[in-house]
C-alpha cells in the first residue's frame, strides 16, 4: 500500500477512527496504514443535519468515522434513518435513497458519504431561489 499525503490547515479538524483531531499549524501528514478518515469540510456537524441528505449524511459519518465499539449500532442506526427517509421521499428520489441504503449495506463507508454529498448538492439546488437571492 502507498502512502497517503494529506495537508492540513492550521485550525483545521479530522476525525481519524473516531478520534477527533485538530492541528494547531499547517501540518503534513503521511498515512501509511488503512485508517477510517475525514477532515475539514467533510466532517459534519450534528446541529447542521437539519434535511433529509444531511441527516444522512451524518448518520453515515458517525458509523464510518466511529470508534470500532460503536460502529456496528452506528450503522444499524443509520440504515433504519436511511430506510425511514427513502420511505418519506417522494418516489423518484427512491433510487438515490436505496443507492445510499445499498453502499451502507456493503458497509462501504466512504462510497455512502459520497453519495450522500451528492444528495446534499441536489438538495441545496432544489431548494435554491430562481432568482438568485
Amino acid at each position: 500500500m502507498s502512502a497517503l499525503i494529506l495537508e492540513l490547515k492550521q485550525g483545521e479538524s479530522m476525525i481519524l477512527n473516531g478520534a477527533v483531531i485538530r492541528f494547531k499549524t499547517r501540518t503534513r501528514l503521511e498515512l501509511n496504514t488503512q485508517a477510517r478518515f475525514l477532515f475539514g469540510k467533510q466532517i459534519m456537524r450534528e446541529e447542521d443535519a437539519a434535511t433529509p441528505a444531511r441527516r444522512a449524511y451524518f448518520a453515515v459519518q458517525q458509523a464510518y468515522v466511529g470508534a470500532e465499539t460503536e460502529r456496528p449500532d452506528a450503522l444499524a442506526a443509520a440504515r433504519r434513518l436511511i430506510t425511514s427517509l427513502r420511505d418519506h421521499a417522494p418516489p423518484p428520489q427512491h433510487p438515490e435513497w436505496n443507492a445510499l441504503l445499498k453502499a451502507t449495506e456493503t458497509e462501504a463507508g466512504f462510497e455512502a458519504l459520497k453519495i450522500a454529498r451528492q444528495m446534499i448538492r441536489a438538495e441545496d439546488f432544489t431548494t435554491q431561489p430562481l432568482d438568485g437571492h
